[in-house]
C-alpha cells in the first residue's frame, strides 16, 4: 500500500488510523498529509491522523494540495518537512498518492536533483511526473 519513491520517502493513498501503526512499524518518522480536509466523505480526518501519529511518536505536517495545482509555498513547505525529518523515513499521502509524489518531485527539483532521476524514482513507485515535468526541469535548472 505504501509505495517507496526513494530510500527515505514513501507515497500512499489516503491512510487510516490502523495504517498509522503500520507506518510506525516501518520506522516512519514523519507523516505528511497532502489532502485537503473534507475532500471526500470517506477520508479519515487529518486531525485524527495527526493525533494518532503523535501518540505513536511520529511527527505530522499538513501541506494540503487541491486539484488547482501546486504553489511555490507548498513546494518550499515540502522541502522543509523533508529536511526536518532528518534521516527518518517519511510517508506522504493524499487521495491516490499522486499529488504527494508530484509535490515530492517539485521539492527535489528545487533542491537541484536531476529531473531524469526524479522521474525514474517516481515511475519506480508507479507514478508519472509527466504533468509537471516542465516545471521540474525549470526548478532543477534554476537550482543548478
Amino acid at each position: 500500500m505504501f509505495r517507496k519513491i526513494d530510500d527515505k520517502t514513501f507515497a500512499s493513498p489516503q491512510i487510516t488510523l490502523a495504517e498509522v501503526a503500520y507506518a510506525k512499524a516501518l520506522g516512519i518518522g514523519l507523516i505528511i498529509n497532502n489532502r485537503p480536509e473534507d475532500e471526500s466523505d470517506d477520508q479519515t480526518p487529518g486531525p485524527d491522523i495527526e493525533a494518532a501519529a503523535h501518540a505513536a511518536g511520529m511527527a505530522y505536517v499538513a501541506i494540503p494540495v487541491t486539484h488547482a495545482g501546486f504553489s511555490m509555498t507548498q513546494v518550499e513547505a515540502m522541502q522543509q518537512a523533508l529536511a526536518q525529518a532528518g534521516d527518518a523515513p517519511v510517508l506522504a499521502y493524499c487521495r491516490s498518492g499522486t499529488r504527494s509524489t508530484l509535490l515530492w518531485a517539485l521539492a527535489q527539483a528545487k533542491a537541484g536533483l536531476n529531473p531524469d532521476e526524479i522521474a525514474a524514482k517516481a515511475a519506480g513507485a508507479g507514478y508519472d511526473i509527466g504533468p509537471i515535468r516542465a516545471t521540474v526541469d525549470m526548478l532543477a535548472a534554476q537550482a543548478g
